[in-house]
């Protein structure tokens, strides 16, 4: 498998690393296609929004979203390899400005500071971390009110979302399923 490039943007064609071994899954490029097809004709608008990636591997997802217009990024990664691989690209991409690496287990952050209007989340797949997180995130003021919440899981792995989550939409692309939610919607 070639390492994972950037679709589209002020990036395009870019190349990113990947760490050696297994820690890291990258997103399938047709998944990513998709995923960011509905970020740029959704609300809120991926352009000049606050983008948070956890179980962000090498970053490729959120330097995707920086790449096409994103404000400001936060990757979340616990592996410390996949955290080195992920600063290794935001500096070679120029983008260490608008980008916070944190690394840390994403189910038990500290609370946030500001808070983020998307939030991508791409747990391995059958971990069922997907839920914890989810809650850590509404718990620690990390999404904005009406933020949306994209889950990539895999395909027929289950996603009970918890109180504050409303999901709205999901996709399935090869072994993977995008799933579509709605934070504090109404509330």
């Amino acid at each position: 498998m070639s390492p994972p490039r950037i679709i589209a943007g002020r990036h395009r064609g870019r190349r990113l690393e990947v760490p050696p071994g297994d820690a890291v899954r990258p997103s399938a490029e047709r998944l990513r296609e998709a995923l960011f097809s509905m970020l740029e004709h959704g609300q809120p608008a991926l352009r000049g929004c606050r983008f948070l990636d956890l179980f962000a591997g090498s970053g490729a997802i959120g330097l995707e979203a920086l790449s096409r217009g994103a404000a400001e990024l936060c990757l979340v990664e616990v592996d410390r390899r996949a955290a080195a691989a992920a600063r290794r690209n935001v500096e070679t991409l120029g983008e260490t400005a608008r980008t916070r690496l944190v690394v840390a287990d994403a189910t038990r952050l500290p609370p946030a500071g500001e808070p983020f209007a998307i939030a991508y989340l791409d747990p391995p797949y059958g971990s069922g971390l997907a839920p914890a997180c989810l809650a850590g995130l509404a718990a620690g003021g990390w999404l904005a009110a009406e933020a949306l919440v994209v889950v990539e899981i895999a395909a027929r792995e289950a996603l009970a979302a918890p109180p504050g989550f409303v999901p709205f939409d999901e996709r399935r692309y090869g072994a993977g399923r995008i799933v579509r939610l709605r934070f504090g919607a109404g509330s």
